[in-house]
């Protein structure tokens, strides 16, 4: 039986993930996604909702998503059934935490420093579709290679190791220092001294997968930034703390984020509009008490 058109609550709608089309009655079906891995079970139920209720073909978005086109209105309690039934979930749109980003991260890439793709598990099931006073976006990025662009997210996290050189097992041969981006390492082999600047150290860790003989040790952890935005207003975020290596201190930085953003942001007023309109004092200085 179709539905009454009438009666569509289009808000209600894409809120749920149906976005409304120019085509009357039409939407593009949003896909929930996280760290964007779909399984190839998933992908059989997308294709088979995109051939019976579509027009045969889907979108994919720039957050690593998937949207299926040409949704009619009548079909969209029998399109939630075979998604359901092959495992997969409609997204969310409107004022709340959206899709979560990730790069593949160390468990597959041989530059990740941090396990992106379990985090943004984690992230999705503790904060994902939080209400919120406008949209939120996570976005995981697995080292400096930045291949999903951290500082575009309202929060973005990054993979970072900070250094340590043991002078015993090192033999001096300047790989380090030609492998530092920023100039942050320079190696004195008639001294047989080795310099770090740590102001100019940016935790990328490439002196500690470059060394052939292990004399770079790191540990890894979180670089955040905040009040990223790239859309009607281009922002890049800010990384106002030091690197974080507890995941238990990350959640509490998300805490007070997602906090902050809630007391005191104006409805329909992106993260970032708010900082620059407070100042970002009062959030630094609440971030520091927990980081």
């Amino acid at each position: 039986m179709g539905e009454n058109t009438m009666a569509i609550d289009y808000k209600e709608l894409k809120k749920g993930g149906f976005m409304r089309q120019k085509q009357k009655d039409c939407f593009s079906m949003r896909l929930k996604s996280v760290g964007g891995h779909f399984t190839a079970a998933q992908l059989g139920t997308v294709q088979k909702v995109a051939e019976e209720f579509g027009e045969g073909y889907i979108h994919l978005t720039s957050r690593q998503g998937i949207e299926i086109p040409f949704i009619k209105a009548e079909d969209i309690g029998a399109v939630k059934k075979v998604l359901s039934d092959g495992g997969v979930s409609v997204g969310v749109c409107g004022p709340r935490v959206r899709t979560i980003t990730a790069c593949q991260g160390n468990a597959v890439c041989p530059s990740g420093l941090i396990d992106t793709v379990e985090l943004a598990k984690e992230f999705d099931k503790r904060y994902g579709g939080r209400e919120l006073p406008h949209k939120f976006k996570f976005g995981f990025t697995g080292c400096h290679n930045n291949c999903l662009k951290a500082e575009e997210n309202d929060m973005g996290i990054k993979g970072g190791m900070l250094p340590s050189w043991n002078k015993d097992a090192c033999i001096y041969c300047g790989v380090c220092e030609a492998a530092c981006r920023d100039h942050a390492i320079q190696v004195d082999k008639e001294a047989k001294a080795v310099f770090l600047d740590k102001d100019k150290c940016v935790y990328c860790g490439r002196c500690v997968k470059s060394c052939p003989v292990d004399a770079w040790q790191g540990k890894s952890g979180f670089v955040i930034s905040f009040g990223g935005l790239y859309g009607n207003r281009i922002a890049v975020g800010k990384t106002i703390l030091p690197i974080v290596f507890e995941e238990s201190k990350l959640y509490k930085i998300v805490e007070v984020a997602l906090d902050f953003f809630e007391k005191n942001a104006k409805p329909g007023e992106r993260f970032r509009s708010m900082l620059d309109r407070i100042g970002w004092e009062g959030f630094r200085k609440e971030l520091e008490a927990v980081s």
